[in-house]
């Protein structure tokens, strides 16, 4: 293990790791704002939109994010919209997020007791504040576990990104190892990167959690 050139291209990585957690962190926010949408619309049967919903999760939990991908970058520039890799990344990782995030947030929304709702409109609430009020703040609380591994599985998947050239941690050390031949020296630091990201996120979701169940429970 060469430390010297570890701490010679440890910058790079630096500037890798960025670039990982914008499309991590962008990916994620639009993963559940389509989440939340096609929650409310398969849960509730909105009309037109329950069927669209439920067409597009099936789509994005049935293909890879690779393919979801080479599509975005590949397959439109041929019609010709043309988009940058950054831009493909974030998008395909909200496609894929999304579905995921949908079923973790339908689960929490059938999970909320009919009696709370009942409840909650027989003191003069309208629908719409029962479910802002009531219904969600409840559901999103039961599906925060599942969100949460579903923030950290997006945040790995943020490697699939380096097959269309984005700089990210990925690219980067497949850049190393093709350049300089230091495989050792490259894993080492994606590891050590990929762990700086991903071990207090996900200490911070169990701390979550934990909150949120003791919420639950009134304590």
């Amino acid at each position: 293990m060469n430390w010297q050139y570890i701490w010679s291209v440890f910058p790079r990585f630096v500037d890798a790791t960025i670039i990982t957690l914008h499309l991590a962190v962008w990916g994620i926010v639009f993963s559940l704002i389509i989440g939340v949408v096609c929650a409310i619309a398969t849960t509730y049967k909105v009309r037109g939109l329950s069927f669209l919903a439920n067409v597009y999760i099936e789509i994005s939990r049935n293909t890879p994010l690779l393919i979801q991908i080479f599509f975005l970058y590949f397959g439109l520039s041929k019609i010709g919209i043309k988009l940058d890799g950054f831009t493909c990344g974030v998008i395909g990782l909200a496609f894929l997020g999304g579905s995921y995030m949908a079923e973790a947030i339908r689960g929490g929304l059938e999970a909320v007791s009919k009696g709370q709702i009942e409840s909650a409109l027989s003191i003069g609430l309208t629908p719409f504040q029962a479910f802002r009020y009531v219904i969600f703040p409840q559901a999103f609380s039961i599906a925060t576990p599942a969100i949460g591994a579903n923030c950290l599985f997006l945040m790995k998947e943020t490697s699939i990104v380096s097959a269309i050239a984005v700089a990210e941690l990925m690219f980067m050390a497949k850049e190393i190892i093709g350049m300089d031949y230091k495989t050792n020296e490259a894993l080492f630091l994606l590891v050590v990167c990929y762990l700086i990201i991903l071990l207090p996120i996900s200490v911070f979701i169990r701390y979550l959690e934990h909150r949120t169940r003791l919420a639950k429970f009134g304590e």
